[in-house]
């Protein structure tokens, strides 16, 4: 029997290298979690791997915010999940993501993995 990997592939990104390391110390017994460091790393991951099911990315980053990315990465990959991961209160911006359907969901730094995990668990947007 072949069933090697059936972990989703969950991709997170974020600026700050030391939250990039927990969150996948937080999810890798339930995903196979790729992490990038910025958007445009991101989008080299995303163009490389079709097979990802969420993506997860911090909201404030230089060169390209949360937001941002994920304008740019669904234009490749419409199909992926896509949330938001802030220290920040939400904002008008990101509230008219979320009504557009661009941002399936956000997340309050500092993150709670059982929130996180709970909403993932539920499956992939199939819109």
């Amino acid at each position: 029997m072949k069933e090697q990997n059936h972990k989703q592939k969950l991709l997170y990104v974020d600026d700050e290298i030391l939250n990039l390391y927990l969150f996948r110390d937080y999810f890798k017994n339930e995903f196979d979690v790729m992490i990038a460091q910025s958007g445009k790393e991101a989008m080299d991951v995303l163009s490389k791997n079709e097979d990802i099911k969420f993506v997860i990315s911090d909201m404030r980053m230089p060169h390209m915010n949360g937001l941002e990315f994920i304008s740019k990465a669904q234009e490749i990959r419409p199909k992926i999940t896509y949330c938001i991961l802030t220290g920040y209160d939400l904002t008008p911006e990101l509230e008219k993501a979320i009504g557009e359907k661009k941002v399936a969901r956000y997340f309050s730094k500092p993150l709670d993995p059982t929130e996180i995990l709970l909403f993932l668990s539920a499956g992939p947007n199939n819109e």
